[in-house]
């Protein structure tokens, strides 16, 4: 069966449920060693950490279809840059294309409900996430980025995503990247409650700079690894108060840590928020700011996701 565009599944969907983390719940178990370079990337090429991350991949997809909602799951390829697998040594895999595979095998498991499900290329920056002065410029952004785009655009991904994104410069070069392949994207900021990126650009200069910039021009904008209260402190700063930041903006994929992003990078403990309180507060982005995508970032499990879908229901 033909699947749905992603720009006409994302206006027709009066929300989309995201997963919630996946890294940093690997993370959590000493059992299994996340790899220095790709991080998660590489699991599906070794038996017991593919059951682990397909067991967490399971959780969400599972409480898609209890809910019946929408459901948006990314590859796990956040750090597969052609530069890292190489240092990593899986230059003779492909690294990006596999993870779609191992992704698109998973939700055709789930028959019809596969439908109500879509797949990102998950991309970010080169750097740090939370260390704006190590962001690369739009020129060797798109360079630099160029690669795994294409790569994953090739797989057949739904659309891409570049995340945790800290600074203007490095999200302009990854959009032209991503625009490049002629897949729809989205550009997804880290934010502070005073509206701005890390790198001190208000929500609303950003998506104008980049709107004007790339072509085409990002389907929409998201935020990811910042708390809702965080994120909604950001939208309704004046700096952002317009109907353009509110009309480009479509979703949130939320911590559960009321952090600066420099606390959360340097915490060695979890800091939980329990599930009813975390999915009260993000599901309340939905009816009060419009949100349509919402799910969950660092901190989240599938205990956070469940509460949420309880609430978009």
């Amino acid at each position: 069966m033909k699947r749905t565009a992603f720009p006409e599944f994302l206006e027709r969907s009066p929300c989309i449920l995201g997963e919630g983390a996946v890294i940093e719940r690997l993370r959590r178990n000493s059992d299994l060693e996340l790899d220095p370079f790709i991080v998660n990337s590489a699991f599906i090429y070794d038996e017991a950490k593919r059951g682990a991350i397909e067991a967490i991949y399971r959780q969400y997809l599972d409480i898609g279809l209890r809910y019946d909602l929408p459901l948006l799951l990314s590859t796990p390829t956040w750090r597969s840059s052609r530069e890292r697998i190489a240092t990593a040594g899986y230059e003779g895999r492909d690294v990006n294309g596999d993870n779609f595979r191992f992704l698109d095998g998973l939700r055709s498991s789930y028959g019809g409900y596969a439908q109500k499900v879509v797949i990102c290329g998950l991309m970010s920056c080169r750097g740090d996430a939370y260390n704006q002065a190590e962001a690369l410029t739009a020129e060797d952004a798109h360079e630099f980025h160029t690669w795994q785009a294409a790569m994953l655009a090739e797989a057949g991904v739904d659309f891409l995503l570049a995340a945790t994104l800290p600074a203007l410069s490095e999200a302009t070069g990854l959009a032209s990247a991503m625009a490049a392949t002629g897949k729809p994207y989205i550009v997804s900021f880290i934010v502070r409650p005073e509206g701005t990126l890390l790198d001190g650009t208000s929500l609303k200069e950003a998506f104008a700079a980049i709107d004007d910039a790339v072509s085409p021009k990002p389907l929409a904008y998201m935020v990811n690894c910042t708390h809702a209260s965080i994120f909604k402190a950001a939208l309704l700063h004046k700096v952002n108060s317009s109907q353009f930041v509110r009309k480009r903006v479509v979703g949130l994929l939320a911590n559960t840590a009321a952090l600066e992003p420099e606390e959360l990078d340097s915490s060695d403990a979890l800091v939980e928020e329990a599930p009813e309180i975390f999915g009260q507060s993000v599901a309340e982005l939905q009816r009060e700011l419009g949100m349509k995508i919402l799910g969950g970032c660092c901190g989240t499990d599938d205990r956070h996701i469940r509460y949420l879908a309880t609430r978009l229901v």
